[in-house]
């Protein structure tokens, strides 16, 4: 900045009557140079506000004057609103943002604070901070961490927040190595954060605004993955745990804002299980002047409750009460982001039967449906609510609660959907409810089968597996099920077809359904006809548990029509599947030893089972405290004894003809 000499300051209003002047001769000069067809009717164009002349003069003044007279701008500039679009356009088409950017290696104190100040305000634009951050911006404010003025540290924190927003941001805040001393500054003695403002001392006061400066800059920072573990070498759990006991809501909320977004880490999740954050997590749920608090601790325990440890200790901290409370609260209802964190939280934590008993007095299946009713509902709190709904109709009381509140027409209504997580979720309800009576007559009345089986056609992996599941018990329990689905046309074909996927648990589930469906003996040889037996075939080689599990099923009632029992054997399905008797899976031995009974029905499929070493799988499944794997092994034992048997009938016959002839 020099010794450039002072720039005199001009009035406003003359600096307007310039530009206008300078605006008319250029649209007379413009004028000139055509002729009178040439010009355009004149269009009224909205005009420029003053401000927009303004901000670009001062940014003159900038580039030509001396420290002082840098200063006075950039506080000029602050009087204006920084965060509108003209603001920004001004700064921007005049180089604005270059010359910020280099006023953070100046020297000078207070051009660092004024000019961050500035910054600060415009950063909350994206063009800015793509700008910023191209420019070199963050490794400077990084730089600037360093600088000893606690105002200067809170500014420069302030204004990574806003550009750290972008992806490239942040990585090159990792990468300067920013992050550490963003954690360091969150290292304040639990003492001050006890105190309340009046208490504390200037200097005080300024730590505390620093950490929450800092924990805000690092709320934006844990967006990445790799920043999550960064953070995490640097300590960070252990001073954000503090931070959450502090009694004051500007610190506490950017710091569960962090936690909620390093949550779903599981060395996070094992942190906030042992440094006792579940408690205080669970004490600013009740905070019900804070909803963006109250938010960020749901959204935690939303992502931390694949644990079952954590859910645990929600409950035991009293955390579900304020949960289903809100959900009940007609004001907060309206906030759409709350409701998906808390009815997500509601999800996770009804995995856990304890809480689900909990829920159940708290009349949670009830609050759930009603918000079912709500068309103009957010998908995404639709989804979570679907979702808490599929782990309370586990339990036979609750598909009750469900039936009697009304809530299956809605959830066969949300099959029309096109989002996929409802999709995914909506399926599992109607399962378990399907295995009820009284809601399997309606999800029939409804429709609601053909919907689900439609939804085998979705592109999403995980709505074809669900949906398939969901047929199993809605073909098992349906009044007239043969005709059922024999009347949706190319249902058949189409879940035929879908053991032509790559995914196993789909493949899994379509068998699981194929088996009820082949019980069915039209069912079954339509299916054959469209060539389940080569596809069941295909898939015997599988080393997946779970598919290995229900293939079997598959295979053993599809062996009753026709010629598809000696088909099977015929394609080399019988060596593979007496191998699956040395799994370790009883399920995957029930169902094996059921396939290999109706198997055996055939005698050359008899030959090749004993042929492949059967005998000492069968002899011990029949000593099984199974009944169903008794009752097949036996069966199957008796058509090998039974072949045996004839065999040597025919042998004794023909060689007492042989002696007959000697003699």
């Amino acid at each position: 900045m020099g010794d450039k000499k002072n720039v005199v300051d001009v009035p406003k209003v003359v600096l307007r009557e310039v530009v206008v002047k300078e605006h008319e001769d250029s649209a007379d000069s413009s004028v000139s140079g055509s002729s009178v067809d040439e010009i355009e009717p004149y269009k009224p164009r909205q005009e420029i506000p003053a401000e927009y002349w303004h901000i670009q003069k001062l940014m003159k003044y900038i580039k030509t004057g001396n420290q002082s007279a840098t200063v006075v701008c950039l506080c000029c500039l602050r009087d204006y609103d920084l965060t509108s679009e003209i603001s920004v356009l001004a700064v921007q088409e005049i180089g604005g943002l270059e010359i910020l950017v280099n006023l953070l290696e100046t020297k000078d104190l207070k051009c660092k604070l004024a000019a961050c100040g500035v910054l600060s305000e415009l950063s909350t634009n994206i063009d800015v901070r793509k700008c910023v951050t191209d420019l070199g911006g963050v490794e400077l404010l990084v730089q600037n961490l360093a600088e000893p003025a606690r105002d200067l540290q809170v500014l420069v924190a302030e204004t990574i927040y806003n550009v750290a927003q972008i992806r490239k941001a942040r990585k090159h805040l990792r990468k300067c190595n920013g992050i550490p001393k963003l954690v360091d500054f969150l290292d304040v003695k639990e003492s001050l954060l006890k105190m309340s403002r009046d208490e504390l001392s200037e200097y005080d006061m300024d730590q505390v605004h620093v950490a929450r400066a800092a924990a805000r800059a690092l709320w934006s920072v844990s967006r990445s993955a790799k920043n999550i573990h960064e953070m995490l070498k640097c300590g960070v759990i252990t001073l954000l745990a503090r931070l959450i006991r502090c009694d004051h809501m500007d610190v506490v909320v950017p710091s569960v804002g962090t936690i909620s977004q390093c949550a779903h880490n599981p060395h996070y999740q094992l942190a906030i299980q042992t440094e006792g954050m579940v408690k205080d997590i669970v004490r600013h749920l009740f905070q019900e002047d804070e909803p963006q608090l109250r938010r960020y601790c749901a959204v935690t325990i939303f992502k931390c409750g694949h644990n079952s440890l954590i859910r645990e200790m929600v409950r035991q901290s009293g955390g579900l009460d304020p949960l289903v409370k809100m959900i009940r609260d007609t004001k907060s209802r309206e906030d759409k982001p709350l409701m998906t964190a808390v009815t997500g939280a509601i999800w996770m934590l009804a995995k856990t039967k304890e809480n689900v008993q909990r829920f159940d007095v708290l009349k949670t299946v009830e609050c759930l449906v009603r918000m079912l009713e709500n068309i103009d509902e957010d998908e995404d709190v639709l989804s979570n609510v679907v979702g808490a709904l599929s782990e309370f109709v586990k339990f036979e009381h609750n598909r009750e609660a469900l039936l009697r509140a009304g809530g299956i027409p809605y959830l066969v209504n949300l099959l029309n959907y096109t989002y996929t997580p409802i999709l995914e979720n909506v399926p599992l309800v109607l399962r378990e409810s399907a295995y009820h009576e009284e809601s399997m007559g309606v999800i029939e009345d409804m429709d609601g089968v053909r919907l689900v089986w439609s939804l085998l056609r979705n592109d999403s992996k995980k709505v074809q597996a669900n949906s398939a599941s969901c047929l199993v018990p809605c073909v098992r329990n349906a009044s007239d099920s043969g005709e059922m689905v024999r009347c949706f046309v190319g249902g058949l074909e189409l879940i035929v077809n879908q053991l032509k996927s790559d995914d196993n648990h789909v493949l899994a589930c379509t068998c699981a359904a194929i088996a009820e469906v082949a019980q069915d003996i039209q069912n079954l040889a339509i299916i054959t006809d469209h060539g389940v037996v080569p596809l069941l075939v295909n898939l015997v080689p599988t080393e997946d548990v779970e598919l290995r599990e229900h293939l079997a099923s598959a295979i053993a009632y599809c062996s009753a029509w026709g010629s598809n029992c000696k088909m099977f054997g015929r394609l080399g399905a019988i060596t593979p599947l007496v191998q699956y008797m040395a799994d370790d899976d009883p399920n995957v031995h029930r169902t094996t030893a059921l396939a290999l009974f109706h198997l055996s029905k055939n005698a050359f499929n008899c030959i090749t089972m004993h042929e492949s070493g059967v005998m000492m799988f069968l002899l011990r499944a029949v000593s099984s405290r199974d009944h169903k794997l008794q009752e097949a092994a036996a069966g199957c034992l008796a058509n090998i004894r039974k072949l045996a048997l004839e065999a040597e009938t025919v042998h004794l016959i023909r060689d007492r003809g042989d002696s007959s002839d000697e003699g």
